[in-house]
């Protein structure tokens, strides 16, 4: 099993890889973003050596930088392959998705041509994943629109873990080149810019011919420029801008001339508006559109004068980044929730419980740990009369747990979290109850029917239990056939009713693949309060499912 596949090192990939793609907004001309490019490769990738090639005007392709291994570096840097050989490479490859991998298998297609290239040793492969020597991967990069023209591509080698990249390395991968592709765009924009800028300072004899190189630069760049007042009392008003931006927010010219940034910006991000410096200032935040709703932009300004002496204004550029935004929420939805279930996984439960409990306890002394007298289960009851095996599905849906962290100091406006304390009996107190759910006869299932049937009965088993608790309640899955439900607001009898709704929706047979099957459930019922730690208020819970599930075997044994 591939280590990607735990959540947190899928979090941990996940911040170096947003990490390198904010460096790449950071490069000040196109060589320091080539380099970072390659730079990026190794430092978030994991990958140990990384070369970028890019597309020249001729259409050849130049190895313009390299990471990674400064001998390889020294051979390679500079030297030329032609667009054939590297149209030939990309066509002949493996695809994976927009990536292409040519195995050491294949590695004849490689020796006729002119593509720069550096050759490493090492021992054939050991199993079929792991990383040969030979093989090549690269990471086409293309400029954004319909056409999908070629910028350049990025050849990677030695990946550090030594095996293939599996889906989650080759999205991060794919997802890379992409940004890296909108990142040398915009640096040869940024240069063509400022030769453009340098040329309205420097060269009044060429004055008007620098004034249309500025407005074709300005007004047919891919991505949104503005231009706006820079002090006085109009700071910040728009005075053009260019068809981008205007089909980005779905207004025209005329009616963006009559707004500043800051009555666009989202009411949230204003503060990081006005923290954006003039000169060189770059921020993240959304703007509103026409029909109301919010995009998210890159913004970069810089301060540029109409003439020698002149006024100075604000020149914007504006990048749409709502698909990378997108993207990362996605990928961090994934490393939070469970991909069979789509219920939230083991950490996010973790993470969810501790911003509930702190470690000073709400009334004094130390956490001694309720006794294992709350636990709930049975095994699915006959089938009744008549039932012919039908069942009708309902929607499935996720319920999440609005809990906020407290701010400030370790305890500051915190409302610590109380169990009720009458054991069986409802004291009135309303807490936060942590049902532990063991599902009955599920490996029986799995053995007798196959893992696909298993799977099935997993996703159906966490659809009825999130359509059986509150908006706002968490239904999480431990891991095998082990769920958490967390619920906030009851005493020890709603609890107590709970898991036996619980138990109820879950011992009606499954249907799956014209067959039904059952299942029973057990739950132990433990109370989150502050002073315990997460574990134990999952062992507490966990104890209980337990203890319940033994001394309903005895009633079994004895009344057999």
């Amino acid at each position: 099993m591939e280590t990607e596949s735990e959540p947190y090192v899928r979090l941990s990939t996940l911040r170096q890889l947003h990490q390198v793609v904010a460096d790449l907004n950071t490069a000040r001309s196109l060589a320091d973003t080539l380099q970072t490019v390659a730079d990026g490769v190794v430092a978030g990738l994991n990958y140990q050596l990384a070369c970028v090639n890019l597309v020249r005007p001729d259409g050849d392709l130049v190895v313009a930088a390299f990471a990674g291994d400064p001998a390889a570096e020294a051979l390679i840097t500079g030297r030329v392959g032609s667009r054939d050989a590297w149209e030939r490479r990309l066509t002949m490859a493996v695809p994976w998705g927009d990536l292409r991998f040519i195995p050491h298998t294949e590695g004849w297609v490689l020796m006729d041509d002119d593509v720069p290239q550096w050759h490493t040793d090492g021992p054939a492969p050991r199993f079929e994943d792991e990383w040969h020597p030979h093989d090549r991967l690269y990471a086409p990069m293309y400029a954004s629109g319909t056409g999908r023209e070629l910028l350049g591509v990025i050849s990677v080698d030695r990946p550090r873990n030594g095996r293939h990249p599996g889906p989650w390395g080759q999205e991060a991968l794919q997802m890379y080149a992409s940004q890296s592709a909108i990142a040398i765009s915009n640096a040869r924009l940024r240069s063509n810019m400022q030769r453009a800028l340098v040329r309205l300072e420097r060269e009044q004899q060429a004055l008007r011919a620098s004034e249309e190189s500025f407005r074709q630069a300005f007004e047919y760049a891919p991505s949104g420029m503005a231009i706006a007042e820079l002090g006085g009392d109009q700071h910040g008003r728009l005075l053009r801008t260019n068809d981008a931006l205007c089909r980005l927010l779905g207004r025209p010219a005329s009616v963006m001339r009559r707004y500043s940034f800051a009555d666009l910006v989202h009411p949230e991000d204003i503060g990081t508006l006005l923290r954006t410096s003039a000169e060189g200032g770059r921020a993240e935040l959304r703007l509103g559109r026409r029909d109301g709703t919010y995009v998210w932009v890159s913004l970069r300004n810089s301060v540029v004068a109409d003439t020698a002496d002149g006024p100075r204004f604000l020149l914007t550029h504006v990048e749409d980044i709502e698909e990378r935004k997108r993207h990362e929420l996605q990928l961090a939805h994934r490393a939070s929730h469970d991909a069979l279930t789509g219920l939230p996984n083991s950490a996010e439960l973790r993470s969810r419980l501790s911003a509930r409990i702190c470690e000073r306890p709400a009334h004094g002394g130390a956490y001694q740990g309720p006794g294992p007298d709350a636990g709930f289960g049975h095994g699915p009851d006959p089938l009744p009369a008549g039932y012919d095996g039908g069942y009708e599905y309902g929607h499935e849906h996720e319920h999440g747990f609005g809990f906020e962290p407290a701010g400030g100091g370790a305890y500051d406006h915190h409302v610590h979290t109380v169990a009720p304390t009458g054991g069986d009996t409802d004291d009135g107190t309303k807490g936060l109850a942590v049902l532990f759910c063991d599902l009955d006869g599920f490996k029986s299932i799995n053995d007798r029917f196959g893992h696909h049937t298993g799977d099935a009965v997993l996703i159906e088993v966490a659809r009825r239990l999130t359509t059986g608790v509150r908006d706002g309640d968490t239904v999480a899955r431990l891991g095998g056939d082990e769920f958490v439900v967390l619920a906030d607001g009851l005493g020890s009898a709603d609890a107590a009713d709970l898991a036996v709704r619980l138990r109820n929706a879950i011992i009606p047979p499954i249907r799956v693949d014209g067959r039904a099957v059952r299942v029973g459930a057990s739950f132990g019922i433990g109370w989150a309060e502050c002073g315990m730690s997460v574990e134990e208020v999952l062992n507490s819970a966990d104890q209980r499912m337990y203890v319940e599930k033994r001394s309903r075997a005895k009633v079994h044994r004895r009344a057999g």
